[in-house]
């Protein structure tokens, strides 16, 4: 993607992609190294259509829309954008631990960075299930001849390297599908990176990770979580219950089209009683000629407060599952759209008992458009552009596209018998896992509605 424009300013020019549930967003940033600042060259962020709960579930609206967003981006920006760095969510995504191990065959015993590499290609073999694909290897510790709590092997000597690492997988076709997407739009796949890591570049501060932080996005398909200790990551997750779930709420219960839900929900929505200084009516026009209804900020609240509510207890569990709990020094950070929600750091705090910020990107210092993007909105694609840079994410390996191709290229060469079958047991097994993921929403929401049946007596 380089251009005479660039070559003159020495620049280097990358772009984020963040595909979501309900909003696509294309971002284009230079990085300046001689001003250590990142300077936002123009974005395009639509109303996103294809997807579900993190996953395309039309590749066709999807590459329209990516299209549509890219146009957007490189008209403000003057820059043909070509290459791309992707961010990728949903619940299929799945992480654990796991180790590896090596040898130290140079005859100094001094480590270097290719036996650094050698050992995280180590970490690879391991059986995963073969519909999976690994997107992220990271490392948590190095053990040299027994030594561990080394975070920088380089240079150090040793005759035997360990490796603690944290591994990120994910569904091979929805990852597939997502490089499909991107490639049909006429772009090249430079990264594709887990979201929450994304969007941890571009808000969390050196001294939160270190002394311990977790990162709640919420999007409008998808939560995802991120949790940092020591500068490393330690764990993430990612479940799909988000804003799309309160928009529905709201929808449902006041009995009206999703697109008049978002806009109150963005306008008038709090999901704290207790931060409603004044409470007002809001008047929501009628449909096909019916009488406007009037509903109170604080009926509203009402509705919106037990979803919200249901999304940080989810999170809470998977704090507590991460062992993390007791560690986080710096509290919680929560971004993304649904953020901005008044009252969500309140409720995230009485809920979490700890701190609550909401974050904005301020992963460095932003020129250009840089104050039309801080908004917890372009966290996840700022972290993207961010991540594109060379140099960024140090031992953070991203999935080998020449490992994700050959299994593209592997599906395509199948016979149609084989790909039927394939579809087929996949098909089973998305609508097992939505089958049981209904019924677990449902027992779910069974709690939150019970929450919000006050407000159908006071209506």
């Amino acid at each position: 993607m380089i251009t005479n424009e660039q070559n003159k300013s020495g620049s280097e020019i990358t772009v984020g992609l963040d595909i979501g549930t309900t909003k696509l967003c294309a971002l284009v940033a230079a990085n300046d190294y001689s001003t250590k600042t990142l300077k936002i060259l123009g974005f395009g962020i639509i109303e996103s259509e294809g997807l579900n709960r993190g996953v395309v579930v039309n590749i066709d609206r999807t590459v329209k829309s990516i299209k549509a967003a890219v146009q957007q981006a490189e008209q403000q920006s003057g820059i043909k954008i070509e290459e791309v760095v992707v961010g990728i969510a949903g619940d299929h995504i799945e992480s654990f631990q796991t180790s590896g191990i090596v040898g130290i065959s140079n005859p100094t015993r001094e480590i270097s960075k290719s036996d650094v590499d050698r050992l995280l290609d180590d970490t690879r073999n391991f059986a995963i299930p073969a519909d999976r694909t690994i997107l992220h290897i990271i490392p948590q510790e190095f053990i040299i001849d027994g030594q561990d709590g080394i975070h920088d092997p380089v240079g150090m000597s040793g005759v035997r390297m360990e490796a603690k690492v944290h591994i990120v997988t994910g569904l091979t076709t929805a990852i597939t599908n997502i490089h499909r997407c991107v490639e049909r739009a006429g772009l090249r796949v430079k990264k594709i990176v887990l979201e929450p890591l994304a969007s941890s570049q571009a808000i969390l501060t050196p001294e939160e990770k270190e002394v311990g932080v977790a990162l709640i996005d919420i999007g409008g398909g998808t939560t995802d979580i991120a949790i940092f200790e020591e500068d490393i990551i330690r764990y993430t997750a990612v479940f799909g219950v988000a804003g799309k779930q309160v928009t529905d709420d709201i929808r449902k219960v006041l009995g009206i089209v999703a697109s008049q839900a978002e806009r109150i929900k963005r306008e008038y929505g709090h999901c704290f009683e207790d931060s409603i200084m004044r409470d007002e009516i809001i008047m929501i026009p009628g449909i096909a000629g019916r009488k406007p209804m009037e509903v109170s900020k604080r009926q509203l609240c009402r509705i919106i407060q037990p979803r919200m509510e249901e999304i940080f207890e989810f999170a809470l569990a998977e704090i507590r599952k991460s062992g993390y709990e007791h560690k986080l020094g710096a509290g919680v950070v929560i971004t993304g759209g649904n953020s901005l929600i008044r009252g969500a750091d309140e409720l995230a705090s009485a809920v979490f008992g700890m701190p609550v910020k909401i974050g904005y990107p301020s992963g460095m210092t932003y020129t250009g458009l840089a104050t039309e993007v801080e908004s917890p909105v372009y966290s996840t694609a700022v972290g993207l552009a961010l991540l594109g840079l060379d140099g960024s994410g140090s031992y953070v390996e991203t999935i080998d596209h020449s490992i994700l191709e050959s299994k593209i290229n592997q599906v395509d060469a199948d016979s149609g018998e084989k790909i039927n079958e394939k579809e087929q047991k996949a098909g089973k097994e998305n609508n097992e896992n939505v089958r049981i993921d209904a019924k677990k929403e449902k027992s779910d929401k069974s709690s939150v509605f019970k929450k919000i049946k006050n407000f159908f007596e006071e209506l």
